[in-house]
């Protein structure tokens, strides 16, 4: 029998218990909770190997959208990490399934993103608009780009102070690494956008938008509660299991600390050093092991 301290929940133990219990299926963040930066995190694969063994199906949800999908394949098998298409939900695919929907009419975008970013919205059939004034997009769309030039970032703040429809793919302050600088991320993008022209995005994707959740549940068959929002955000990861009706569980391998953590108005349902420990608990709720906090 082995016993598990380093984890916090609103539950008592009995009743955090019968929550995991229910867990068929974990929606990992993966900046700050799989890998940092570039470099993976050594409970990763031992984690994902115990999912495995516990019938327990996983899926990599990232507000990331700098990257196509075609990328995040490639850098995970690079890291020892074999995924599938069907496992990957960015927050690009977030907004070209909300273009699709919303704005069927929007086929050509100005887009503030990366090359990769840009080339994903061009697989899905959407074009891209120029440089100039003459040439009037449909929509912009702002992202996390990491090849800003401030001619561009000038094009798309004169785009939406005219009005334009104006989406963000995430609202993410930085982006998480292990290199000693900042990496500003879309949503300070946006507020400079915003203290330009003072206009905040008409919507933004990815978590915690509950819509990253939901493929998940049509896919698999899932009840919200079936499902376990894994990440190291409050702002993002804990707020889409919220929203969603989901399990939401942080872990403080990434940005957020315990201090921050146990002051937010909606706290994690549980709270873990890392998803090596989640992974002891999913383990330990389905053989009777011993929580002990």
């Amino acid at each position: 029998m082995k016993n598990f301290e380093h984890y916090r929940s609103v539950w008592a133990d009995d009743e955090l218990r019968r929550h995991l219990a229910r867990i068929r299926h974990v929606a990992l963040d993966m900046d700050g909770t799989i890998y940092m930066g570039s470099t993976l995190f050594p409970f990763t694969r031992p984690f994902l190997a115990r999912l495995r063994e516990l019938g327990i199906d996983h899926s990599f949800l990232t507000n990331n959208p700098s990257k196509s999908i075609d990328d995040y394949l490639h850098r995970l098998d690079a890291m020892g990490i074999p995924t599938s298409r069907e496992e990957m939900y960015t927050s690009t695919l977030a907004t070209i399934d909300y273009l699709r929907k919303n704005l069927p009419a929007a086929r050509r975008l100005f887009l503030l993103g990366t090359p990769s970013m840009v080339a994903e919205f061009r697989a899905a059939g959407f074009s891209e608009a120029g440089e100039t004034a003459d040439d009037r997009p449909d929509a912009v769309i702002v992202s996390f780009d990491m090849t800003l030039r401030y001619e561009r970032l000038c094009r798309a703040a004169w785009w939406v102070s005219r009005g334009l429809p104006y989406l963000a793919t995430n609202p993410d302050r930085i982006c998480p690494t292990d290199l000693p600088t900042v990496l500003v991320d879309c949503g300070s993008i946006c507020a400079a956008i915003a203290h330009a022209t003072g206009r905040h995005p008409d919507v933004t994707l990815g978590k915690p938008d509950p819509n990253m959740l939901s493929g998940i549940r049509m896919r698999h068959g899932l009840q919200a509660d079936e499902i376990a929002m894994v990440g190291d955000r409050i702002y993002t990861d804990v707020e889409t299991a919220h929203n969603a009706g989901a399990l939401g569980v942080l872990v403080l391998s990434g940005e957020t600390t315990l201090e921050v953590a146990e002051q937010a108005p909606r706290r994690p349902h549980l709270i873990v050093d890392d998803i090596g420990t989640l992974g002891e608990l999913l383990a330990a709720s389905r053989s009777g092991d011993r929580f002990r906090q």
